[in-house]
């Protein structure tokens, strides 16, 4: 059977042999596997074949071998890429053979060869297919008696099944077409078949790897993966797989490859532990995309496990993995959760099962081996009956068949396959894409190995819930460049990498606007917790049960009582003497504008309404300027008296009680039309402040309702009584030489130089707190104190000691001598010399003699 028929005319006619089919396969199985890999390539490039006679010649090319090491053309043979496929053909043979309803009286015969796995070699075995084809020049030949020899005209093969390997069918198919010999193929894959510019006499029954990487981006998206790396062989069926991924996935978007490694048809020792190092420059990418060969495939798996990385990538194999065990031997542990791709298949069973005498698991082309051969034979079906109606066998019209009108008949078949599922080609001579898709499931499983999970036909539909990854997990790993942003975090794309991006906080006040940018939310309101939107910022005041409001509400109830008590005393006691020494009508002004002050408070601790801010603005300062303008008026009164009391004894004007009123009315006059131009330029109404308490930490952020006065307004409605202030202190300073027991100059000095230390402490404490977060509670705190307490110092220096005697030393309430202006005068004047001596240092001798 195993026959060298390079020179030979020897012809093994099949058919009259005594075996059938049946028991052929068996002694050809038994001798393939008891050959050394040298029978198929004894003799250099003499094709080693299997030929069977017939009516019609196909041809075929399987990998029995596997490539060969340096300088030898064939390896080991390949049990179940090889002989199992070769079997599937023989077997197709042998049903359409005997099938009395296709081919009928027409037998197919077959000359198999060996394609060794590599390309260069399938070129030279796939020229015995067409030498019948090749003219030959014998006109210079003679036998030895002169006669022209007799040379056997070679088999005409009419069409090659076959081959497995996209670069062997490429390789073969630019022979093929110089001699218009249609060829369908079982295996190859890869894109650029498809281009029938090119290779327009290839077809295939499988689909080709536009389809399988269109499958393969679909599951790469079902799991929720972007970001992966892919692995190819070098060669026309993984450099086009790869590529063909690599553009769908570009056009689907929202799938970026971390890295794309080759690797090489001839790889050094060590070149794939240098693989392994480079997948995991990029670790996030676990998803591992492999179009390789089953060698490749299992050298991969190899160094992964050498690296101790077992369960880390996540393989996404090509139909060259499919469901074959052979790549992962020995490496189950590495290769659990692989998911991988394959042509929808079925077991080929009946009475004549393929390879029922192998200890191996049918193999998952034979399926499409045995679709190509019945492909073939349908389209010679249909020809015989356009060609030779009626006719028996083969009719000239058939001999020889032209090979161009048999491939439109090719493309024109449509039956079912073995599996069941149609067989058909496009425009393109291609099948359409119908998949399996497998994962290789290890833990808690009865039976480990490959288990179907989904399938694959124009449109993916996956169970997610059948797969399971390394060390029994259910949860589908993941395989992405960058993770979800938190909450609130916007993505920073890295440039050049739509899939990877840094996350960035949206800080601040900013909330997420859309997952790229963030945006600043209204001024009157702050981002939620979680950054997605806004929310208005609550509203604050200051609240009577705040610490801030109860030190300054306390001191002002007291003071309010003390000055209700000191105003209930002197009317009281209103016609004793202490009260009409102390200038009755003008106590009772300053009295009132004490009161006022302290009754302030509660108008700046209460609830901002346009009434609450009309009568801020109008007391706030009204109550100091009567306060000031009543001691302003006092002392102003005594400065005159004793100045003019220098020059003569002719008393100055304006100062009885009533002129003293006049004067004082008058000054508080002014702080009144103040008032009134503002509430006219600026009718007093509300705001609410969102800027005062705005902190770092938008959780702390508040709105702050009150009055629309700003420091400005404030220092400047209070810049009135601050004059006044300080205008009584100088008078004050220069009345610092009058007698203590005239009238009320030296106390009203002390309470002024007092209260110019309370102001000098508030206006650092008011404006240093201007950057507070707290600034309106301290600085409404600080200003009610300080009036409180420059009220406070008022009342104690001028009326306590008062009240003091009027209630608990009535004996001292009375009348003392009164004064004329001209004793007054002389008191001035003895009080002026003295200040003199004094500054002129002279000593003042006692007259002894008095």
């Amino acid at each position: 059977m195993m026959t060298s028929e390079a020179r030979s005319s020897h012809r093994c006619c099949w058919r009259s042999s005594p075996f059938t089919y049946q028991t052929w396969l068996q002694l050809m199985w038994v001798l393939l596997v008891g050959v050394s890999p040298g029978c198929w390539a004894q003799q250099g490039t003499q094709p080693q074949s299997i030929k069977i006679e017939g009516d019609i010649t196909l041809g075929g090319l399987f990998p029995v071998h596997s490539r060969g090491p340096a300088g030898v053309p064939c390896g080991e043979i390949k049990r179940e890429k090889g002989i199992h496929r070769l079997e599937a053909m023989l077997y197709a043979l042998d049903q359409i053979n005997s099938d009395p309803d296709l081919l009928p009286n027409i037998t197919l015969g077959a000359r198999i060869l060996d394609t060794c796995s590599r390309d260069t070699y399938a070129l030279e075995q796939s020229l015995t297919f067409v030498q019948a084809l090749i003219q030959k020049d014998t006109s210079d030949v003679r036998c030895s008696n002169g006669e022209p020899p007799i040379i056997p005209k070679p088999e005409r093969v009419v069409g090659v099944i076959g081959a497995s390997g996209s670069s062997v069918s490429i390789m073969v198919a630019n022979v093929l077409r110089l001699f218009s010999i249609p060829q369908i193929s079982y295996a190859s894959t890869a894109p650029e078949l498809s281009d029938k510019s090119r290779y327009e006499f290839f077809s295939r029954v499988v689909p080709p790897d536009s389809y399988q990487a269109q499958a393969m981006v679909d599951i790469v998206k079902a799991m929720g993966w972007n970001y992966v790396s892919t692995l190819a062989s070098e060669g026309n069926y993984g450099e086009s797989g790869v590529d063909a991924f690599l553009q769908i996935s570009r056009e689907a978007g929202g799938l970026c490859i971390a890295q794309s490694i080759k690797i090489p048809r001839e790889p050094r020792p060590g070149e794939f532990e240098k693989i392994i190092k480079r997948l995991m420059e990029t670790s996030n990418a676990r998803g591992v995309i492999i179009f390789a060969n089953e060698d490749d495939i299992k050298r991969v798996l190899q160094s992964a496990k050498k690296a101790n990385l077992t369960g880390h990538f996540l393989f996404v194999g090509s139909d060259s993995w499919g469901a074959k065990n052979s790549p992962i031997q020995d490496q189950e542990d590495v290769a659990e959760g692989a998911v991988t791709i394959l042509p929808k298949r079925a077991s080929i069973d009946g009475e004549e099962r393929i390879s029922q005498h192998s200890q191996y698991e049918q193999e998952g082309k034979v399926q499409f081996v045995i679709d190509a051969v019945y492909a073939m034979a349908h389209a010679l079906h249909s020809m015989h009956i356009d060609l030779c109606p009626g006719s028996m066998g083969v009719c000239e019209k058939m001999d020889p068949v032209e090979g161009q009108m048999l491939l439109q008949y090719i493309h024109s078949v449509n039956f079912n396959g073995s599996a069941g599922t149609g067989v058909m080609f496009n425009e393109n001579g291609d099948a359409p894409g119908r998949y399996d898709i497998f994962q290789y499931q290890l833990s808690n499983v009865s039976n480990p190995g490959y288990k179907v999970i989904g399938q694959w036909t124009n449109h993916l539909r996956l169970n997610p819930e059948e797969m399971q990854w390394s060390g029994g997990d259910r949860n589908i790993p993941e395989s992405v460049c960058s993770f979800p942003c938190e909450s609130g975090e916007r993505k920073k794309m890295v440039k050049g990498v739509p899939c990877c991006w840094h996350c960035e906080l949206c800080d601040g006040y900013q909330y997420l606007l859309d997952e790229f940018s963030c945006n600043m939310c209204p001024f009157d309101m702050r981002p939620l917790k979680n950054r997605t939107g806004c929310r208005i910022t609550p509203i604050v005041k200051l609240e009577w049960s705040s610490p801030w409001a109860i030190i300054p509400v306390f001191l002002a109830i007291l003071g309010i009582l003390a000055t209700t008590g000191v105003i209930v005393t002197f009317i009281r006691f209103n016609d004793t003497p202490i009260v009409r020494a102390s200038g009755r009508e003008l106590s009772y002004v300053l009295l009132t504008g004490i009161f006022l002050i302290y009754l302030i408070t509660f108008l700046m601790i209460a609830e901002p309404s346009v009434s609450v801010c009309a009568f801020r603005r109008l007391l706030l300062g009204l109550g100091m300027s009567i306060s000031y303008s009543a001691m302003l008026t006092k002392t102003n009164r005594i400065y005159r008296i004793f100045e003019q009391g220098k020059k003569s004894v002719t008393p100055p004007k304006f100062i009885s009680p009533t002129s003293q009123l006049i004067i004082t009315f008058i000054l508080i006059s002014v702080q009144l039309l103040g008032v009134f131009i503002w509430f006219g330029v600026m009718p007093p109404h509300t705001i609410i402040d969102y800027e005062e308490q705005k902190p770092p930490n938008p959780e702390f952020a508040r709105g702050v309702l009150k009055c629309d006065m700003s420091d400005l307004s404030l220092i400047l409605c209070l810049s009135y009584s601050i004059v006044l202030m300080i205008t009584c202190t100088v008078y004050a300073i220069k009345s610092r030489g009058v007698p203590e027991t005239f009238n009320e100059a030296k106390p009203i000095g002390f309470t002024m130089y007092t209260t110019c230390i309370i102001w000098l402490a508030f206006v650092p404490i008011f404006f240093g707190t201007a950057q507070s977060t707290e600034k309106m509670f301290i600085q409404t705190t600080t200003l009610t104190v300080s009036m409180s307490l420059s009220a406070t110092v008022s009342l104690g220096m001028l009326y306590i000691p008062k009240v003091y005697v009027i209630i608990f030393h009535p004996e001292q309430n009375v009348q003392k001598r009164k004064r004329s202006f001209k004793a007054v005068a002389q008191a001035a004047t003895v009080s002026t010399s003295l200040s003199q001596k004094s500054n002129g240092e002279s000593k003042i001798v006692p007259d002894r003699s008095q």
